[in-house]
């Protein structure tokens, strides 16, 4: 019985996907909430395919469609991806095309032709840092002339990190409210899950930026991508940018779950 792992981000919903994969025969594996250690647990014993569903976050699922292509482990397991707006999908679809599209009609079919194709080279997208190459970072934090800038925990040279900026940037400290545009620096492992909580809040009134120091630094620590992004999902977060500001500092960009 193949075993098939589904992504829905509406527990409500899932359970007509759920139905229409058990009828069909196949085993299916959900969880309401995107925890921490999902991606591991996947790397770790592959489904015989994952059909996400593009209605609902449909951003989030493409790019965790995209980590599954990134990872040796799950590259070749089939992908079906179900529903969603037309150019959402077709935003996808420019980035694994060679994955598998349907709607919940033909679900059953769709699934049974990802399961009969081998995809002996399957299309890796870049990984979304290096979509951003040739931006200034700020750009690519989205700060633009004008903005206010809140920066939390910034280091003493926390303006220089971001380099270059466009005129008239207003820098405000941790108590600033309504600015564009949040950066909280993450120092070490001990502070990343208050510093996240803390922060919860703001991710629903700015741009909220959590940036971490690259594993080429030695003052990294043991925080990285992967903690920081689990640890937001903890806390009802949910990433939806990733870019690399400086030779140093990396970010992820959070919103609250809808």
């Amino acid at each position: 019985m193949p075993r098939i792992r589904l992504l829905h981000w509406k527990a409500a919903e899932a359970g007509e996907y759920i139905e229409l994969l058990r009828a069909a025969g196949h085993q299916v594996e959900y969880e309401p909430e995107f925890r921490p250690g999902l991606m591991r647990t996947w790397r770790e014993s592959p489904p015989d395919a994952f059909v996400i569903d593009l209605s609902r976050l449909p951003s989030h699922g493409g790019e965790i469609a995209i980590a599954l292509r990134q990872s040796r482990a799950t590259r070749t397991v089939p992908i079906v991806f179900c529903d969603g707006a037309e150019d959402k999908v077709a935003r996808v679809r420019s980035e694994l095309p060679d994955a598998t599209y349907c709607t919940r009609k033909t679900l059953g079919a769709g699934l049974r032709q990802a399961l009969k194709k081998h995809v002996a080279a399957p299309v890796v997208p870049t990984q979304m840092m290096d979509r951003y190459a040739g931006r200034t970072a700020a750009q690519k934090l989205g700060i633009k002339e004008g903005s206010t800038v809140a920066l939390i925990d910034a280091p003493r040279d926390g303006v220089k990190v971001i380099g270059d900026l466009p005129k008239n940037v207003e820098f405000r400290d941790e108590s600033a409210e309504q600015v564009n545009v949040t950066l909280c620096f993450i120092h070490d492992l001990a502070s990343l899950k208050q510093r996240l909580s803390d922060m919860r809040d703001r991710a629903g009134e700015t741009k909220l930026w959590v940036l971490w120091r690259k594993g080429g630094s030695a003052a990294r620590g043991a925080v990285t991508e992967n903690l920081v992004r689990e640890y937001g999902i903890d806390l009802g977060l949910v990433d939806y940018k990733v870019c690399s500001v400086n030779a140093v500092w990396s970010a992820l960009a959070f919103a609250l779950k809808r």
